[in-house]
């Protein structure tokens, strides 16, 4: 199986030269710092150009305005900000006219010919409150990863490294890119077992709800040096469904020092009444919302510890994202989760918007020293929001084992960042696929919320809870 064509290796030109070389580790020059916020490069480092065929826009940094019609209801509604049609389809008829902007993608065209992506007008509606814009313009010069950039140092919160040089910096602004401070959501995770008839058999693994919060970009800490023991991402998951998983929670910390503290992870199991720490739940351990079709480290594109891989960063091109897609917040699109779930192999084509992007390529291959059931990754990140990536997972004997997506949008402009919890991972080997923090039923929808005390993010609050 080829996976890659060698068309998909021709990457696009980028504005500033010394940003492309992917062996350029040398800290970033107060030259090239000066460039961020100007006429070329946004803050966090994304080119402002339109690219050359007009097919990418120019950057403008208005925003995307949305809202809930029922904040009590459904707060996840909203009317779609663009309704607008596709411009074209990829098939498996015209798929190879479009390989060099689908790299792995083109896979699921020849081993699934039923599979399609609506293409449509690229939007570039991304937007970040000022302190984060002025923050990532502080660390370029300040922000240093140590320990092979498993532990950041002298950063403020904002995008650590918005001039990167290493695919580990690509990986930190991933890690950290801005959702907000807190942000809740009850959801969905599923699998889908592909049925003879090409309708898929979707099983429920978990409903839940969770509130995931930042805490390094909580007002207080806008003007101040990050911690190097700083929790950077939080997160309480309490499932609510199916029968079997009612009253499970987990708990689990990410810090910013992947090389001393690492990971914490904690799991209340109602019928053992007690809490335990939870150390394998990380890395490839299968993920208990998936049924075991992804990975732990799969959650979010890629999520937790760096340490296993080597990072290269090959440079920047062109390709084909699933972003912007608000037809899961207006309820009038009927992309509920069980339409959605209804296809084999893939999710229904008619609920996916593609979109042509800007990334960034990063290559991660396993360390000698380290397991891991994927041997070579690829990620694909998008410039203007990190959080937006495709992934290709490779096995041992160097095929393509998994190949997935996160589905995207922007936060309306009034709180900024954007939301990247939607995971969506279809297994080439067996056929089946997963999703993550689905959102198509009224109620779901990820949404900017008061942030918890520190106290709920406990050991003691999750057992407490979970007792009563």
């Amino acid at each position: 199986m080829r996976a890659v064509t060698k068309r998909s290796r021709v990457f696009v030109v980028m504005a500033i030269p010394t940003l492309f070389s992917a062996g350029a580790f040398a800290a970033v020059s107060a030259e090239e710092a000066k460039q961020l916020g100007g006429p070329n490069l946004t803050e966090w480092g994304a080119e402002k150009t339109a690219n050359k065929d007009g097919t990418i826009p120019a950057y403008t940094g208005k925003g995307v305005k949305w809202s809930s019609p029922d904040p009590k209801g459904d707060p996840g509604a909203a009317t779609h900000p663009y309704n607008d049609k596709p411009l074209f389809s990829i098939t498996a008829q015209n798929y190879q006219q479009y390989a060099d902007k689908l790299d792995a993608q083109a896979e699921m065209f020849k081993k699934f010919p039923a599979y399609r992506m609506d293409v449509y007008q690229t939007h570039r509606d991304f937007v970040y409150p000022k302190r984060v814009l002025d923050n990532s313009i502080r660390n370029a010069t300040s922000c240093k990863g140590v320990d092979n950039d498993l532990r950041l140092e002298g950063c403020y919160a904002g995008f650590p490294f918005p001039v990167p040089k290493t695919g580990s910096q690509v990986m930190w602004n991933k890690l950290i890119n801005y959702q907000g401070p807190a942000w809740n959501s009850p959801t969905n995770c599923w699998v889908v077992n592909p049925g003879g008839d090409g309708k898929g058999k979707p099983v429920l693994q978990t409903y839940s709800r969770a509130q995931q919060e930042a805490p390094i970009y909580f007002p207080e800490n806008a003007d101040k040096v990050v911690p190097t023991n700083a929790i950077y991402w939080r997160i309480v998951q309490s499932n609510l469904g199916p029968t079997r998983k009612v009253g499970e929670k987990i708990l689990i910390h990410d810090s910013l020092d992947m090389a001393g503290l690492g990971r914490r992870v904690w799991q209340y199991i109602p019928g053992q009444r007690r809490v335990k720490l939870a150390p394998d739940l990380a890395y490839d351990t299968p993920s208990p919302n998936s049924g075991g079709a992804s990975t732990m480290d799969d959650a979010k594109g890629f999520l937790g510890g760096m340490n296993r891989f080597d990072w290269k960063l090959i440079g920047k091109k062109e390709k084909y994202l699933n972003q912007n897609a608000f037809e899961f917040h207006d309820r009038s699109k009927d992309c509920s989760d069980e339409k959605t779930h209804s296809t084999s192999y893939f999710p229904n084509p008619d609920c996916m918007r593609w979109e042509l992007h800007r990334v960034w390529v990063v290559e991660a291959k396993l360390k000698p020293e380290f397991r891991h059931i994927y041997h070579r990754r690829m990620f694909y990140f998008d410039e203007d929001a990190p959080g937006c990536d495709a992934l290709e997972n490779y096995d041992g004997n160097g095929k393509l084992f998994r190949i997935g997506f996160q589905q995207c949008y922007p936060n309306s402009n009034e709180f900024g960042g954007g939301s990247f919890d939607n995971t969506w991972l279809t297994d080439l080997q067996t056929g089946v696929w997963a999703s993550q923090g689905t959102i198509g039923f009224k109620g779901a929808g990820w949404v900017q919320v008061p942030r918890w005390e520190d106290t709920k993010f406990s050991p003691e609050a999750i057992a407490g809870e979970g007792i009563r």
